[in-house]
């Protein structure tokens, strides 16, 4: 294992963790000098984090990188510095020498940016760089780390075995990896957190990552439409087995009913998970007419959710997964709750 000479933080340090980065994944991010960075349509911290910072990391060594994602970044993540540097599609005028992709369950998750450039995703070989289980493998190399609570705790490792301060970018580089572990740890409230996160993230304040104004923009802090929405959804709220099953469904009418955006439904199905009988909580969010987007969370010990999402599809952790079923509202809940049931009556404590 090479030993960086500038990425330690001076009072945390992160070497003890640092031989859960492969080589081959240093000396790839190491070599490439024209890379595009890209995480999950929909996306959220970790994945708009964990893109910036590959970035970051490719251009302290000296590369060019463009960060790309399919869909907008949300409103509610715009303050974290450089998501404006975002873009929607590959620069044509790059001969890109490496796609890294992070935070994706799968190569698909990128969304329609995959389709409009199949040609240089079948070319460019690809570093993947996730957290997810269910992750199949499909890069040239791939690092898959289920055990980290965040794709960003994975990278704030990388960036200490490359080398590169933490401070990069005037806390650019701290700020987007502290975002993506807040919220993949539910602001350290998860059962993913490990003593490993609780080192890295004291890693990233000690390079000034403004960790307190993190979690209160990400979980305290919230528009009127917003509320507005989990109102409305929290209202349909129904159970069964005792409360040991619970959901709720967002509807399409729902969001021009409240004036929320898309992105502002994150959130929702945490709320309900908080339910102190519930063993598994879904959401079933209807995106289109004839498409139905489930986020399921379990309980410790109990369903494990990728068995439900996998069912469908899907995939994520054992404690919070989702999938997308091409099925109507109705027909999506009753074929759900169904599966569901059964894994949850299964359950004995």
């Amino acid at each position: 294992m090479s030993e960086p000479t500038a990425g330690a933080v001076p009072g945390v340090d992160l070497f003890p963790y640092a031989a859960a980065v492969p080589e081959e994944v240093v000396e790839r991010l190491r070599g490439a000098r024209r890379v595009l960075t890209i995480c999950h349509e929909n996306p959220e911290a970790d994945a708009l984090g964990s893109a910036l910072a590959h970035a970051l990391l490719v251009e302290a060594g000296g590369g060019v990188a463009t960060a790309v994602c399919a869909d907008p970044v949300p409103a509610m993540y715009e303050f974290l510095p450089g998501m404006d540097r975002f873009r929607r599609e590959p620069d044509s005028s790059l001969d890109y020498d490496l796609i890294v992709v992070g935070d994706c369950g799968e190569l698909e998750r990128v969304g329609p940016v995959l389709e409009s450039h199949r040609e240089l995703f079948t070319r460019v070989p690809i570093l993947d760089i996730d957290h997810h289980i269910s992750n199949p493998k499909f890069g040239a190399v791939d690092w898959v780390d289920a055990t980290s609570s965040a794709t960003c705790e994975m990278t704030t490792l990388l960036a200490w075995r490359l080398g590169v301060p933490l401070t990069t970018g005037d806390g650019m580089l701290a700020a987007a990896l502290a975002g993506g572990v807040v919220m993949d740890t539910g602001n350290f409230q998860h059962p993913n957190v490990t003593p490993r996160t609780l080192v890295v993230a004291a890693a990233l304040r000690e390079a000034g990552a403004p960790l307190s104004e993190i979690a209160r923009r990400l979980y305290r802090s919230k528009p009127n439409s917003q509320l507005a929405l989990f109102g409305r959804v929290l209202g349909r709220m129904e159970s069964d087995l005792d409360g040991r099953l619970v959901w709720s469904t967002l509807e399409l009418a729902d969001l021009p009913a409240t004036g929320a955006l898309p992105s502002e439904s994150e959130g929702l199905v945490d709320l309900l998970s908080q339910s102190e009988t519930s063993e598994a909580a879904i959401l079933f969010k209807e995106t289109e007419i004839g498409v139905t987007r489930i986020s399921v969370r379990t309980r410790q010990g109990g369903v494990d959710a990728t068995v439900l999402t996998g069912t469908f599809g899907g995939g994520g952790h054992a404690r919070a997964a989702g999938a997308t079923v091409p099925l109507p509202l109705e027909d999506a809940r009753r074929a759900v709750l169904a599966r569901a049931g059964e894994l949850v009556a299964a359950v004995k404590r």
